[in-house]
């Protein structure tokens, strides 16, 4: 039966284990984002992976060493001694905000308990997070369980209520 899962990749190498993946009919997820790089001599718009060496797969266990032997692929991302299992949910609450907000940050650092919020509007409306105060900013922590990820985003005020 099919699942998502994560797996991790060689540094930097999350595009090119994407293109093998799709040759091999593969479904993956590898959440992009655009942003502006500074070089010595020029700035440019570049999109680079969420999730540094990370990327997501639907597929089957029967497919475990197969995948692992494709260069690139380190390993299944664990939990508790088993491959990470992701909900559709999941996937599609990842889909959702990578569509809809640019400043969105993938982080792995655990912040201070602060208050739960309900988000009462826009698209990632009736999802439970955290209220944190992030690099001098308010934001809302949004916690994607079994994967150690959370996403950070800013969010108005107004759209944000106390549980």
């Amino acid at each position: 039966m099919n699942k998502w899962y994560l797996l991790y990749t060689a540094p930097r190498a999350e595009k090119k284990v994407n293109l093998e993946l799709a040759k091999r009919n593969f479904t993956t997820f590898l959440p992009l984002q655009k942003k502006i790089v500074q070089w010595s001599d020029r700035k440019k718009m570049v999109e680079t992976p969420l999730f540094s060496s990370y990327i997501f797969i639907y597929t089957s266990l029967s497919f475990y060493y197969e995948l692992l032997n494709i260069a690139g692929i380190v390993k299944f991302v664990t939990f508790q001694g088993q491959p990470a299992e992701l909900s559709d949910s999941q996937i599609s609450l990842i889909k959702l905000m990578v569509a809809n907000y640019e400043d969105l940050e993938a982080v792995t650092e655990i912040f201070e308990k602060g208050e739960q919020v309900k988000i009462i509007a826009g698209p990632l409306q009736n999802q439970i997070g955290e209220l944190i105060e992030y690099k001098s900013m308010k934001k809302v922590m949004v916690k994607i369980e079994n994967t150690g990820f959370s996403l950070v985003v800013q969010l108005p005020n107004n759209i944000i209520r106390k549980i």
